[in-house]
């Protein structure tokens, strides 16, 4: 089976690593923070940094050809689980804004600390794209 590295121009340069990697149809997305553009933690607290974060999944997964239903699992990183269950309606509803109302599998983690010391999130996933020819 062939692999392809996936990193969308619009995502910060990777360096050591991919943002995603297809492999057949299935899709590895790397660990994505909050880093806007510029390089930067988006400020604002957990709410915004999980739009930013799932936002660059989400871009390095339309990158390799596929669309947020094809997620079939999720593992989400944090720094501070308390504050993510506090805020937990608020990102259920960005995550149906950006993906629609059917969930992958998941799993929520509660970490020391991420690469970025700012970075209170980070999420990464596995896709299998659909043909939808």
């Amino acid at each position: 089976m062939s692999k392809k590295t996936v990193n969308p121009e619009s995502l910060p340069e990777p360096s050591g690593y991919a943002h995603g990697i297809l492999a057949g149809n299935a899709v590895y997305l790397g660990g994505q923070t909050a880093l806007n553009g510029d390089m930067e933690i988006v400020p604002g607290g957990i709410v915004e940094q999980f739009r930013q974060a799932f936002s660059n999944v989400l871009t390095t997964l339309r990158a390799a050809g596929g669309q947020p239903e094809d997620l079939v699992s999720v593992t989400i990183y944090l720094t501070d689980v308390d504050d993510y269950m506090a805020n937990g309606r608020e990102i259920g509803r960005i995550w149906r804004e950006m993906a629609g109302s059917e969930y992958p599998a998941m799993a929520g983690i509660g970490v020391t600390r991420l690469w970025q010391k700012e970075a209170m999130i980070e999420i990464q996933g596995i896709a299998v794209v659909q043909d939808r020819q």
